[in-house]
């Protein structure tokens, strides 16, 4: 049986394992990943993530996947999808994410991944929608949104990115299931 929930040409997406730990703390602390976060992640806060993604996952079938590259199983970060319970005027809503280690970026991985993803929402879970939010300021996950297919609804400011005059002005894509 294999490890992974599902795969890609080159990414393989599993559930989070205690193991993980490490590897994501060294990610989350990370200046260059973090860029477009108002903080880096302690580890504490790494491992509280991947808690809460355990139990997402019990609880809905999904969460951000830990990803691995098939070829060498690194664990490269994550892409997947989370309900997002934050107060705006488009929430509560399922959203996707990805947060990719440095050495992965610009190999088109947040991008083949987002769309495995978007596969399995909609021809796995059956969700209607999908929506991504990044600070205005933040366009390698902006190109990421277009090239899946979503599409901008809006401009907005963070109720929890407030404090950061930088990051507070974000954008609301969304997509639909085709089905």
């Amino acid at each position: 049986m294999s490890k992974y929930l599902f795969t890609s040409e080159r990414l393989g997406f599993r559930t989070w394992k205690d193991a993980d730990h490490s590897e994501l703390s060294k990610i989350n602390l990370d200046e260059n990943v973090m860029e477009f976060f108002p903080t880096r992640l302690t580890e504490e806060e790494s491992a509280q993530f991947i808690f809460g993604q355990q139990m997402n996952f019990n609880e809905s079938g999904y969460c951000y996947f830990a990803v691995e590259i098939l070829e060498s199983q690194d664990l490269i970060g994550f892409i997947g999808i989370s309900e997002q319970l934050w107060e705006s005027d488009f929430t509560p809503a399922t959203d996707i994410g990805w947060r990719l280690k440095a050495t992965a970026h610009g190999n088109g991985y947040a991008t083949e991944g987002a769309l495995r993803c978007l596969d399995y929402a909609f021809n796995e879970l059956n969700l209607k929608e999908l929506i991504a939010v990044a600070p205005k300021v933040n366009t390698p996950s902006i190109k990421v949104m277009k090239k899946i297919g979503m599409k901008f609804i809006k401009e907005f400011n963070h109720p929890k990115l407030e404090s950061d005059e930088r990051l507070e002005r974000c954008v609301l894509y969304k997509i639909e299931n085709g089905k």
